[in-house]
């Protein structure tokens, strides 16, 4: 597995602001979403491209695009969801899948509620995105999905992560796929209740509220 930390000065500033517990909802999205186009940048530098001949208004030259078949983003919902706007800026022409799954808060299992993924991913390039990479459950189980259903590239785009979370990803995950983890930051620690320390809170509830 490889780690890729952006290291980039409004990276910086925009993964501050978000910190502020005063940040308003709508800030936050905002923020979200162009903080996940900055890492986009990152994560899609890999994304397999084609020759593809063009004609610029002086001459017949070849340019590139993107191969067939097109990658595939993967928003874990809900708080993902908040992301998926931010990466497909940068890469439109990608297919959209989503993956609903839910920590239980007590026993910190994963559910999993949703799942609109085509059932063959064999020679896709996949994209989850998920905010909080925490104890890692969550997202080691999006991606062991993902590679059931035939996917050998990997790469997951999370806000920020405890090391703990990175170690169990790592531990877990092998080298069963090409799996690329790009990240704002990797903070402290996690606490005793597995919230990220600093982190910036419930990235779903600072999104879009509180729901009971």
């Amino acid at each position: 597995m490889r780690i890729h930390v952006a290291d980039h000065p409004l990276v910086s500033h925009k993964l501050a602001v978000l910190r502020n517990k005063e940040t308003a909802s709508p800030t936050f999205r905002q923020l979200v979403d162009e903080l996940v186009t900055l890492l986009a940048y990152e994560a899609t530098r890999e994304v397999l491209t084609v020759e593809h001949p063009i004609q610029t208004p002086v001459t017949n030259t070849v340019g590139v695009k993107i191969a067939d078949p097109q990658p595939i983003v993967i928003p874990i919902l809900r708080a993902g969801l908040g992301m998926l706007e931010g990466m497909t800026r940068l890469v439109p022409t990608a297919e959209v899948g989503f993956l609903g799954m839910q920590r239980n808060e007590e026993t910190l299992e994963i559910h999993t509620y949703a799942n609109r993924l085509p059932d063959d991913l064999t020679g896709r390039q996949v994209f989850l995105l998920d905010p909080m990479l925490a104890t890692g459950g969550t997202l080691v189980d999006a991606i062991n999905y993902v590679i059931e259903r035939g996917a050998r590239d990997v790469t997951a785009v999370c806000l920020i992560a405890a090391p703990e979370g990175v170690k169990v990803l790592e531990d877990k995950i092998g080298d069963r796929a090409d799996v690329k983890l790009v990240l704002a930051a990797i903070d402290e620690r996690l606490n005793e209740k597995s919230y990220i320390v600093p982190g910036l809170g419930d990235a779903g509830d600072r999104l879009y509220g509180i729901v009971d």
